[in-house]
């Protein structure tokens, strides 16, 4: 009986990588700061797991992790008069929640390998 382990691990592979781009996209925003013109960028994560597959609609839940993701502007609450729309803590309140939902995405993830692990192996 064939298993296919991307099946078995569901969409959390494809959201741990998703939550990584995005802390890469809060991370440049906060780089950019004070960087006149700079338009601050975000990822809507439930769109992107969807257009990934990962929500198993659209592809194999695999997917997600050789696609890449659509980024969109923030809208600003107040932007800069230099035209900066990076709010900084809007910024740091999107880092600190996505850290946090890295980290759950983790933990579900090491769940399904135990899990997993559990059942090949036959050992509770």
């Amino acid at each position: 009986m064939a298993f296919d382990l991307a099946s078995g691990l569901g969409l959390h592979p494809a959201a741990l990588k998703l939550r990584a781009e995005r802390t890469k996209v809060i991370a440049s925003n906060l780089a950019n700061l004070d960087t006149p013109g700079y338009r601050a960028r975000d990822l809507d994560f439930k769109r992107s797991l969807a257009e990934a597959g990962g929500d198993g609609a659209h592809a194999r839940p695999g997917d997600a992790l050789t696609g890449g993701v659509t980024l969109g502007y923030r809208v600003p609450y107040q932007a800069a008069q230099d035209g900066n729309t990076v709010e900084l803590g809007i910024e740091q309140a999107a880092f600190a929640q996505n850290a946090v939902d890295f980290q759950m995405s983790l933990t579900f993830l090491n769940t399904k390998i135990k899990g997993l692990q559990t059942a090949i192996t036959g050992n509770a």
